[in-house]
């Protein structure tokens, strides 16, 4: 079993060096962006990476408290859903009004990697290989999209 400090001391080294893989890479638009921690500038909405014990992910997260309204902002992605997808070169999982761990209901669109282990630092290229591919195809996927998504939250 690993201790409480070990695990955020040992994921915060990890979000760090994911930080400087890809601090020089620019953003579709040809910015400076903090990918670890990427901003859509949409309220309650959110691109969300994760690297646990046994799987990491990254995904879309929309987590407005109106339900009718998360709702929306859902069907709105799901009518990129195409673009999204070829963007990624992969399908994502849709899950509408998921109960998350803290029991609040969240809508997100998201793609995992089982079986590997953000405290075996072996493993830390894998998960940022799965991780970095895809966090590009989101920032280009929501540079040309974004538009669309203004207004509703």
């Amino acid at each position: 079993m690993y201790k409480r400090a070990e695990i955020t001391k040992t994921k915060k080294d990890f979000w760090t060096t994911f930080g400087q893989y890809m601090k020089p890479v620019p953003s579709a638009e040809g910015v400076r962006v903090n990918w670890q921690n990427y901003k859509t500038h949409i309220s309650q909405v959110f691109f969300r990476m994760k690297a646990e014990r046994g799987f990491c992910s990254i995904g879309i997260e929309i987590n407005h408290k109106d339900t009718e309204l998360q709702e929306l902002v859902f069907e709105q992605f799901e009518s990129f859903k195409k673009i999204l997808h070829s963007t990624l070169g992969e399908e994502w999982d849709w899950q509408l009004h998921a109960v998350d761990d803290y029991g609040k209901v969240t809508s997100k669109i998201e793609q995992r990697l089982e079986g590997v282990n953000v405290m075996d630092k072996d493993q830390w290229p894998d998960i940022i290989s799965f991780l970095k591919p895809r966090i590009i195809a989101l920032d280009e996927f929501w540079s040309n999209v974004k538009p669309a998504f203004e207004g509703l939250s």
